[in-house]
Formats: structure tokens, sequence, C-alpha cells
């Protein structure tokens, strides 16, 4: 029972309690003289009548911080979370709906990190079972040492450190420890390192860097930034058809940015997907644990590390047919010449 809701100030409401518990007090000792009882029982009932009156109407008033209380001690013990009433208007309600808030804000952030958890021992069982899988055959005889034999431990051991790396890093990225040594570079320079690192992974198609040399430069982490591209190439090059070619593009935007696009000719992305594939572990070309295509966790490292720069990173909806993802870097802020190097936060 809240029969004082639909006030919008809990001071009004204070303001109403009291006036409602002076009239009910000023009622009860009027009929009492009428009545021609005597005064001690009038006043003993006058007193009676007025704290049922401010139980009724403030009963309603504190009973949001009650449900509040008993909701974060069940928060804290990990019981989950069940939502408080916050019909009211004033402040009371507005600390409800916010403690509502938190609370989904804090399951949902525990899913996330549940999810990750399940997720990613379920990638690092694939590698370790296919290593203890070759190495029982060694040991037991059914398998020779042969290059082959070794070839395949060698590429699980490097998936295997590839993805404990990108777990690392993700967990670095959120944790709000990744130190950016920004610097002036040349983003053409950084493209073509980019290029020719995963050139040399393997016989995929060709990347080709369409930035004039010193025409396009950026102030940022260019470790960080070369990551990134090296991340958009290998998704570029792992879609795209066999013939065709990767092509990195880049321009300088009107409000002093910079924009650029990794471009492929292959199946491009389900516009239902655009948000998911930032999603971590989440794959369109194998089912997660397979051993086939990325970790799942490239676009999500890439996204995360673009964000600490200020830019933003997306799939352009209109590119049609393959893929286009465009990377946009904000323009260089203010040189302090005792500014140390920015440390994420």
């Amino acid at each position: 029972m809240r029969p004082l809701d639909r006030l919008g100030s809990i001071k009004l409401k204070l303001g109403v309690v009291i006036v409602v518990a002076v009239i009910a007090t000023v009622a009860v000792i009027e009929l009492g003289d009428r009545a021609g009882w005597p005064p001690v029982p009038v006043a003993a009932g006058a007193v009676i009548v007025a704290l049922v009156v401010v139980q009724v109407l403030a009963h309603g008033m504190t009973s949001p911080l009650r449900e509040m209380a008993r909701a974060a001690t069940k928060l804290a013990a990990g019981e989950g979370h069940e939502p408080v009433t916050a019909t009211s208007r004033d402040e009371v309600g507005d600390l409800g709906r916010a403690f509502n808030a938190m609370a989904e804000e804090l399951a949902a952030t525990d899913r996330l990190r549940r999810e990750l958890v399940a997720n990613a021992a379920h990638e690092l069982r694939t590698p370790i079972a296919a290593l203890r899988a070759v190495a029982e055959n060694l040991v037991d005889g059914v398998e020779d040492a042969d290059p082959a034999t070794l070839a395949d431990v060698l590429a699980q051991t490097e998936r295997l450190q590839v993805l404990v790396e990108q777990l690392l890093d993700l967990s670095r990225l959120e944790a709000g420890v990744v130190t950016l040594e920004r610097r002036e570079i040349d983003l053409h320079a950084t493209a073509e390192r980019a290029a020719t690192t995963v050139a040399t992974a393997d016989g995929g198609p060709p990347v080709r860097v369409t930035i004039p040399a010193g025409s396009l430069l950026a102030e940022v982490d260019e470790g960080r930034i070369q990551q990134v591209l090296v991340n958009l190439l290998t998704n570029a090059r792992r879609h795209a058809p066999p013939g065709s070619d990767v092509e990195i593009s880049g321009h300088r935007l009107l409000g002093g940015g910079v924009e650029l696009a990794v471009v492929d000719e292959g199946p491009g992305i389900d516009p239902r997907e655009l948000e998911r594939v930032f999603a971590r572990f989440h794959r369109t070309d194998a089912e997660p644990g397979t051993g086939r295509g990325g970790t799942g966790l490239g676009l999500s490292i890439s996204r995360e590390i673009i964000e600490r720069h200020g830019g933003q990173l997306r799939v352009d909806p209109t590119h049609r047919p393959g893929c286009r993802i465009v990377l946009t870097l904000p323009p260089a802020p203010p040189t302090d010449q005792h500014q140390e190097p920015s440390r994420v936060r």
C-alpha cells in the first residue's frame, strides 16, 4: 500500500504525513472534548491515532529502501537480482530505478564473464586435445616424429599461443591498463608492414595498399594500429575468393581525422551480423572449437583498440558485393611537450 506514490518529492510527502497526523490528532482531541472524555485517555488516543496514520502513510515511503537492502544483500551473496518496486515519483523511486538498472548491468556483466570463460575453455580445449593426441601417439610409437607430425604439433602450439595472447590483450584493454605510445606515423608504411606480415603467413590473396606514401599521417600507437590492420587483413584474406585481392585504402576526413578501409571481394556479411561480428568468439566461417578459421577475438580486440584511440570500427552496410570494414581515427590531440604517453583508463 503506497498512497503517496503520485507525489513527486519526498519533502512534500513528509509534509503531507505531518499535516495528516496533526489533523488526526486535532480531530481525536476535538471528538473527546465534545464527548466529555477525560483528557488523559483522549491524549493517549490522539497519540495512537497519529502513530497509526504516520505508519500507514510512511510505509510506502520506506518499503522501497527495505527492498533495496534485501536485494543488495542477495547480490552480495551471489543469489541473483530481484527487481525492487520503484513506482513512486520521488527521489526514493529514482533511487530504486537506478538500483534496478545497476543490478541488471551487473547481471549482464556476470553473464558475459561466464560466457567468456566458457568460450575460452572451449577454444583452448581443441589445440590442447590435438597436442595431447599427437604426444600420446609419439610416446606409444603409433607415429614417428617425422616432419609432418612435428609440423602439426607446431601448428597447434601456435594456435594455442595466439589464443592466449589475444585473451590477455582483451583482458588488458578492458581493464584499461594498456599504454598507448602515440606518435606521428605514415599510415602507408604501417599498412605496407601489415600487408607484408599477413602475406608471409600463407599463400592467400595478395594485399594491395592504395594509400600514397607520405600522404596520410596520424598520431597513434603504431604497434596497435598495425595489430588492427593485421587482424582485418587476415579476416579479409580468409574470405576473399581465389584470384581476387584485398585492398587497404585511406583518406583524410573533413574534420581532420583519418579513415582507412579494408575491402575484400568475398561473400560479405549478412546485415543481421553487422554488429555481432565484433562480439567475442563470434565467427561466421566455422563453428567454435573446430580449429578452422580464426579464434573469434580479432575483431573484438581491434574495436577495443580503435575505441581507445577515440575512433570507430564498423562494417560498411552499403558495400556490395564483398565486405568493407571502415576504421576512423580522430584528429591528433593537442600536443604537450611535458605530457607523458597516455595510459588508457
